[in-house]
């Protein structure tokens, strides 16, 4: 069978739960699931109560068949739920900005529209780190969490930069909008980023690896920002690209 994206999933985090009671007391004890994995027609009354647990937390659910959780479960006793779990704890978006008031300093954030590749994540969150951005935003839907794999390309920056996972981007920058933070996204077709004022609170917004920043969040950016490039192909890699506008905010910052 050929290998999906639930396969690699699992493959990158190695920090799953098996069985009801495993699942449903890391949803009582407010642990962070990234994502619960329940047998599809299994009609019990526990798993009903971890997908309202879920639902209530919102971790994103998915209903798979049973061959395919006997092929995920490492114990053989699944009991029709498996669940993935983070390797390190999210943080609040207020946290963030009460991390920056105390240190007297204009927000600086990272906005994250659906990265999957766990090894440009943790890059992200290393430049993050190393620029002094206060906090990155990651969302639930299509895009990885905080993974192993992801806590070692991060180089340890995981321990000292927060992360907060959010349901709805587009909705966060309206919120933040409100606390005097301006957005600026990457995209070939803007603005050379040198021609821009990245000065003042700021929250940096990267996409996708293939498809780039979604149009809604991209509407809701207040700057669209292009990094001048010279050579034969038209892209950065997503972590590169980053890792070059953050800098930028940072020289115009000193």
């Amino acid at each position: 069978m050929p290998q999906t994206e639930t396969d690699r999933e699992f493959e990158e985090n190695p920090n799953r739960l098996e069985g009801k009671n495993a699942v449903l007391e890391a949803f009582r004890s407010g642990r962070s699931v990234d994502k619960v994995y329940l047998q599809e027609n299994l009609h019990d009354g526990m798993i009903m109560t971890i997908a309202r647990e879920a639902r209530k937390a919102g971790t994103i659910i998915s209903y798979v068949p049973k061959e395919r959780l006997n092929m995920m479960s490492e114990t053989g006793s699944h009991q029709g739920v498996i669940a993935v779990v983070a390797s390190y704890p999210y943080a609040e978006v207020s946290d963030m900005l009460k991390a920056a008031r105390e240190k007297g300093e204009k927000p600086f954030l990272f906005l994250l529209d659906g990265i999957e590749d766990p090894h440009n994540l943790g890059a992200i969150i290393r430049t993050a780190n190393l620029a002094g951005a206060h906090g990155v935003i990651i969302t639930k839907h299509r895009a990885v969490g905080l993974t192993a794999t992801v806590a070692k390309a991060s180089a340890g920056a995981i321990n000292y930069t927060p992360v907060a996972k959010v349901t709805n981007l587009a909705a966060v920058i309206d919120e933040l909008k409100k606390e005097g933070i301006w957005f600026v996204c990457a995209d070939m077709g803007g603005t050379p980023m040198y021609d821009l004022d990245l000065t003042g609170p700021i929250g940096l917004v990267i996409g996708n690896e293939g498809e780039g920043v979604s149009r809604l969040v991209r509407e809701k950016c207040d700057f669209v920002a292009s990094v001048p490039m010279k050579g034969d192909i038209d892209s950065l890699n997503a972590s590169v690209a980053a890792g070059v506008l953050a800098y930028e905010i940072v020289r115009q910052r000193r």
